[in-house]
């Protein structure tokens, strides 16, 4: 656990070496300044667990106005700070005002020492929890969907089976992966496979779509910001390094990446070291990185629309996951893995996958790959009126034949084949037909633009 700091801020040197003195005896780590303006500096650029304030500056000065305004600007740079106040001419009035102003406590000096370290302790605890709610909140949503995190991992050919030996290996160290291949071979599968092997696997996986964030966003998303950043930052925020930090962030769809956006990230992963939107105070995240990406990384660089510092640091080492065609092998369980979870979930009382069915699938190309597959299956399991599922009840006949074209066409002309054949598939759902390709929703409308593809 690292050790609480706690920020004490008095105009007497002795007070300040006996109060430093008691705190670091409990074994907190302390920073002592003598003036309001030194607190403000100090919150700029350090971030605290505690401050513990005097509420006069000036030996002619019994108000406690100076405290009280400190107090308010406290609060303005770091709202979740507990901040205990203490003064020689305590009054109920002050007491009130200084609470109403945000303190969290309130010393009269002299002080006794045991109800000193006591709110200390109190404090420091609560500020911790503050801390830790949102980490946890991502926390137990992403070990919710780590537990059995190795399911969709099917490694029965040998290019799969090469995949798995690469990942059960390099799983335990901090080394950043970079996950390539096509839209819908299971990048994320293995992403989530990565982490939980790995020795942060109590920790959070913070997974982040780099395609859907807009360039006006994407600081904020990344970094988080502070309350009063801009328009609608109406409190303060963790980023999603933050939200990750001692555990694994995922960066998803990483080459649609701006340049702009490159740079930044780039800064954070030579450094580890960013600032909150609105904020000047430097914070550090221990975070191990995984990425993904369909396109092909020396491609994006030659192309000039990647940059090459970038891709060294996210690609310590490469996966490239295998286009379904490829793996013919794993066909037959990756069925019957998709029959077992939909038959739950739509109460189907269907037992197995035919032989001819399973013939039919392998003889399909699957242009959108493992995604592809489960979407053919879970169409299957909803219609299919036997208990065994046959080669006419997956709806796939004569498809291999339309699909096979793809092998003829150039890349522009499969994009508009496969949009098109996505949005009839979904009726027409734009959303549901970017999901379905693997597409975030702004790149998705980016390929509609580009092809002249209206959606109705």
């Amino acid at each position: 656990m690292p050790v609480p700091r706690v920020l004490i801020a008095d105009d007497q040197p002795e007070i300040l070496r006996a109060l430093s003195f008691i705190c670091s005896a409990e074994g907190y780590r302390t920073s002592t300044v003598n003036s309001p303006e030194a607190v403000v500096a100090l919150l700029r650029k350090e971030e605290f667990d505690l401050a513990l304030i005097d509420l006069n500056y000036h030996p002619d000065d019994e108000t406690g106005a100076e405290g009280l305004a400190l107090l308010k600007q406290i609060s303005s740079l770091d709202p979740s700070l507990p901040v205990v106040v203490m003064t020689a001419f305590a009054t109920i009035q002050l007491a009130v005002e200084a609470v109403r102003l945000g303190a969290k406590d309130f010393l009269q000096k002299p002080w006794e020492n045991e109800r000193l370290l006591s709110i200390l302790r109190t404090q420091i605890a609560l500020r911790d929890a503050l801390r830790g709610k949102e980490r946890l909140e991502a926390e137990n949503s992403t070990l919710r969907s780590s537990q059995g995190s190795a399911e969709g991992f099917v490694a029965k050919s040998p290019l799969m089976e090469e995949v798995r030996l690469i990942v059960e290996q390099v799983a335990p160290s901090d080394a950043n992966v970079l996950i390539t291949g096509e839209n819908g071979t299971g990048k994320g599968v293995v992403a989530r496979m990565l982490h939980h092997l790995s020795l942060r696997s109590g920790q959070p996986l913070i997974t982040v779509n780099m395609g859907g964030l807009p360039e006006g966003v994407f600081e904020s998303e990344m970094f988080g910001h502070v309350k009063g950043a801009f328009t609608d930052a109406r409190t303060d925020r963790a980023g999603r390094f933050e939200l990750a930090d001692n555990g694994t962030l995922f960066l998803d769809e990483i080459a649609n990446l701006t340049a702009t956006q490159q740079a930044k990230l780039l800064r954070v992963l030579e450094t580890g070291e960013f600032e909150r939107v609105g904020s000047s105070k430097t914070r550090r995240a221990d975070v191990r990185i995984l990425s993904a990406t369909n396109a092909d990384p020396r491609k994006e660089i030659d192309a000039g629309k990647f940059r090459e510092d970038l891709f060294f640091r996210l690609n310590t080492i490469q996966i490239h996951l295998p286009a379904l065609r490829d793996r013919l092998d794993d066909i037959a369980q990756l069925a019957e893995q998709f029959l077992e979870e939909l038959r739950g979930r739509y109460r189907k009382q269907i037992q197995e996958v035919h032989q001819d069915a399973v013939a039919a699938l392998k003889a399909y190309p699957w242009p959108g790959n493992v995604r592809e597959l489960r979407h053919v299956m879970e169409r299957t399991v909803l219609l299919c009126r036997s208990n065994v599922i046959h080669a006419s009840d997956l709806g796939i006949q004569g498809a291999p034949g339309r699909a096979s074209q793809l092998e003829n066409m150039d890349l522009d002309s499969a994009e508009v084949f496969l949009i098109n054949r996505a949005l009839t598939r979904h009726h027409g759902n734009a959303l549901l037909a970017a999901k379905d390709l693997g597409l975030s929703r702004s790149a998705f409308y980016r390929r509609l633009q580009k092809h002249g593809i209206s959606v109705p």
